[in-house]
């Protein structure tokens, strides 16, 4: 079922080995320890490139620049790529390109750059295959390997097949209804853009699947865990409604026709006044009168712990390269909205004690002036209470949880971002995240989260408490994999560490892994601590440009460092 590419007029091809000057002394002494190297093979401007890697990743790139030559780029990050292990086959304007299989440490990963319009055959196992450019034919078989294409649609004929599954796809543009065929496949085809192209201007894609997953303009990355087309969960649903495009136009991707059909039901969106103006999203520094301007910080010490008693004489700010005088530090020990985002799924169905516990215990350590929210989530959120002050309430609200589930931390954060801190108006808010941290059931994509969250102002506060409470270093770091989208499907390992880091680094907020029950009340405090312990620093500016500016801040504290919050609300020059 592998098509055959047909061999174009023959060319004179020649071979060039590529070897840099480093490398090349030293095999002059005999010694080679490099791990990838170059192959440049000279063409015409359309050939036909068949590519076998088993158990490596292959990228495939069609570009202007490769005009009558072929590029071959072999890495390794285990043992060394020889030239026995990528071999060439050259016979007229057909080339053959072989990878040797070896063990996953050592597996070799593959780019092939190829002049536009030319054609294209990859067969591989397990390993993601990318496909991008300006492509006459790709065609491309796989087991489990996810398939990614980034071409040209204005005139696009695509066939994919499902042999072993159902189908899981993710596409930039709407594609028809899958077809259920005989012996339990699924097919998927049809034709975008210019159906009367003429033939110089068709890409074609014919793409055969075992259990693999299918990218069509799509970037890997902005592809969550799970694509079948499902009903909007109430998290999704109350994402379209606050008309927030980016995350919309993620959910929309993955379910594009139940989005249509919620989509159908709603009024149309209300457009805020022309006149509110709001702080840029991202933005660090307000205006507050004319030559003054004001930003929020924290300090920490070398251990991340906040920094209190700061006074103007302590900090130095330097705008756009200019010392800037600082006229007024005003501790911030304003109340905050929090909201406590509980993860109940199946993961802890069988510690809803322990977590309710936790949940009691951080109500208690808040300040009694502090509104909070409480959230839980499985494979959708429920509200447990709304903002408040009341925490007889909000502990006897706890009792209410229901558990068990996938896990969808992504879209509980989304609903947080767009349906409850969209409505806070500027308001100083945290958000306080107890999760073991794998996502296995959001619409919403990782990246998605985390440019939201740059444009709320909120600090979120990531707090990782694995099942049991594994001990660190007992559980290796999960290598960079073959394919990132299959160990999302078929061997779902923790990304916790890395997406909690990251979740605190764009909001401010500070990570927090619980290798100890004892950590969690640990957390609990510095959480407070944190949020307490920042400052709203003034300083005269003498800069007339609209553009935002370029802030360095400095402190005298030894061994202190300072981080800057985004501004949030309405501004009141």
């Amino acid at each position: 079922m592998f098509c055959q590419v047909l061999a174009r007029s023959p060319q004179s091809i020649r071979l060039v080995l590529l070897l840099p000057a480093a490398l090349a002394f030293l095999l002059a002494a005999g010694v080679s320890n490099a791990q990838s190297y170059q192959r440049e093979l000279e063409t015409g401007e359309k050939v036909s490139v068949a590519i076998q890697n088993r158990n490596g990743r292959v990228t495939v790139i069609a570009s202007e620049d490769q005009q009558k030559k072929i590029t071959i780029d072999a890495h390794s990050d285990g043992l060394p790529v020889e030239d026995a292990d990528v071999t060439t086959d050259v016979k007229g304007s057909r080339v053959q390109i072989d990878v040797r299989a070896r063990r996953e440490k050592d597996r070799i990963d593959l780019t092939v750059r190829i002049p536009v319009r030319s054609r294209v055959e990859v067969e591989s196992e397990f390993g993601l295959v990318d496909v991008v450019g300006n492509v006459e034919l790709a065609t491309v078989k796989t087991n489990t390997g996810t398939i990614h294409a980034d071409v040209p649609l204005d005139a696009l004929k695509f066939d994919f097949v499902w042999e072993a599954s159902k189908p899981r796809f993710m596409s930039d543009v709407e594609l028809p209804a899958i077809k259920e065929r005989a012996g339990g496949q699924f097919k998927l085809s049809g034709k975008l853009g210019d159906k009367k192209a003429a033939k110089d201007d068709r890409v074609a894609l014919n793409f055969l699947t075992q259990r693999g997953v299918v990218l069509l303009n799509v970037d890997p990355s902005m592809a969550p865990a799970d694509l079948r087309e499902r009903p909007l969960t109430e998290a999704a649903k109350a994402i379209v409604r606050s008309g927030d495009i980016e995350l919309t136009d993620a959910i929309r991707k993955v379910s594009p026709k139940m989005f249509g059909d919620y989509a159908k039901t709603l009024p149309p969106l209300e457009r805020e006044p022309t006149l509110r103006n709001r702080s840029a999203p991202g933005q660090i520094v307000s205006a507050v009168a004319p030559q003054l301007k004001r930003f929020n910080a924290s300090v920490t010490d070398r251990n991340g712990r906040a920094i209190g008693g700061m006074r103007a004489t302590d900090f130095t700010v330097f705008e756009n390269g200019v010392e800037r005088h600082v006229t007024n530090v005003i501790p911030t020990n304003e109340p905050f909205n929090l909201v406590l985002l509980l993860d109940v799924s199946g993961s802890v169905e069988e510690r809803m004690d322990f977590i309710r516990k936790a949940a009691r215990d951080f109500l208690r350590t808040a300040s009694p002036q502090d509104r909070i929210a409480i959230i839980s989530f499985r494979d959708d959120i429920q509200v447990i209470s709304n903002f408040s002050t009341d925490r007889q309430l909000l502990s006897r609200k706890l009792d209410d949880i229901d558990a068990g589930g996938a896990t969808a931390l992504y879209d509980a954060l989304g609903y947080v971002l767009a349906e409850m801190i969209k409505q806070m108006h500027g308001e100083r808010t945290a958000v306080v995240v107890m999760s073991d941290g794998d996502d296995n059931k959001s619409f919403l994509p990782f990246p998605a989260i985390l440019e939201a969250l740059r444009e709320s102002g909120a600090l979120i506060y990531p707090l990782y408490v694995p099942s049991g409470l594994i001990p660190e270093g007992s559980v290796p770091r999960p290598e960079v994999t073959i394919d990132p989208m299959r160990t999302r499907y078929l061997t779902l390992t923790t990304r916790a560490d890395e997406e909690g880091r990251k979740l605190a680094a764009a909001s401010g907020g500070m990570y927090y892994p619980i290798r100890r029950i004892e950590d969690l009340q640990k957390a609990y405090d510095d959480v407070v601590l944190q949020l307490r312990t920042a400052y709203t620093i003034t300083y005269a500016s003498n800069s007339t440009s609209s553009s935002a500016p370029h802030l360095s801040v400095r402190t005298n504290r030894d061994g202190a460092s300072v981080r800057l919050s985004p501004v949030v609300g309405i501004n009141t020059p």
